[in-house]
């Protein structure tokens, strides 16, 4: 298992990144025995002047460019930022804002924030939370806020413990997922179609569109334009999709009862 953690502290040492090293050691408590865990760290203060060039340019440098392809490419990624201004850092959001829109998209993402005051403990529902769910992440019911006085109390601890063991089963869940993407990306396309073809022969069918076999048409292309118009009452196999206009549909449903409409044919 591949797990990234992404820490915007400034300091150096800092709280962020302490509670960053903390959720990731919980993690892999919780993964002890069932899973290898291979830990890479960010540090967005050491790429803060990479991520500004790379809005100007457009273009990342090779720091950069590796920290964004590990992100894309772990299994499981625990993000943390202090709190400025009531939200996540400036050199936090810039580095989400530059990494490829669909690199988060069904990722499990463990949130954390720290700051000097408790109040801002709802920075993680009111920021990070709509940051990575808009990103498509899947972020974990626990998020985790540390203030000043929250270190060495048993709560924060807690909250710690609870908030790994999430993300270690969330990717653990995902394992049997992954293997099968995997699968399936080592099997050419030619041996996919062929073994559907000879699933439909086996069956007695055909892949022309004739006798039983399923129709020779794209369904999406066949569905899309016509769902337009009117509504899908059948499927012949040979000739495709018979469609009945809306107007006529609506005319039979305010039409009073004991007549019946006169047959028309449906589009194919």
């Amino acid at each position: 298992m591949r797990l990234v953690v992404v820490s915007a502290g400034l300091t150096s040492p800092s709280s962020t990144r302490l509670l960053a090293d903390r959720l990731a050691a919980a993690t892999q408590d919780a993964l002890a025995g069932r899973a290898a865990v291979e830990v890479r760290t960010v540090e967005l203060r050491d790429l803060a002047t990479e991520i500004a060039q790379h809005f100007v340019t457009g273009f990342p440098s090779a720091r950069l460019a590796a920290a964004l392809d590990a992100v894309a490419a772990a299994d499981g990624l625990i993000a943390v930022t202090p709190v400025f201004s009531a939200s996540y850092s400036g050199l936090f959001k810039s580095f989400f804002d530059v990494i490829d829109k669909d690199a988060l998209t069904g990722k499990p993402v463990l949130v954390g924030a720290t700051g000097g005051t408790a109040r801002h403990s709802l920075v993680t529902e009111h920021a990070l939370r709509p940051l990575f769910a808009y990103l498509r992440a899947l972020v974990l019911p626990t998020a985790v806020y540390a203030a000043s006085e929250d270190w060495g109390e048993e709560g924060l601890a807690r909250r710690i413990v609870r908030a790994g063991g999430e993300l270690a089963r969330s990717t653990a869940a995902d394992e049997p997922a992954r293997g099968r993407r995997s699968d399936r990306a080592e099997t050419p396309p030619e041996a996919g179609r062929e073994t559907a073809d000879a699933g439909t022969e086996a069956a007695g069918g055909s892949s022309a569109g004739t006798g039983s076999g399923a129709p020779d048409v794209d369904t999406t292309a066949a569905i899309a334009p016509r769902s337009l118009t009117g509504a899908i009452t059948s499927v012949d196999p040979a000739g495709g999709f018979e469609v009945t206009p809306f107007e006529e549909l609506l005319a039979s449903v305010n039409r009073p009862s004991g007549r019946t409409a006169p047959g028309r044919a449906g589009q194919r």
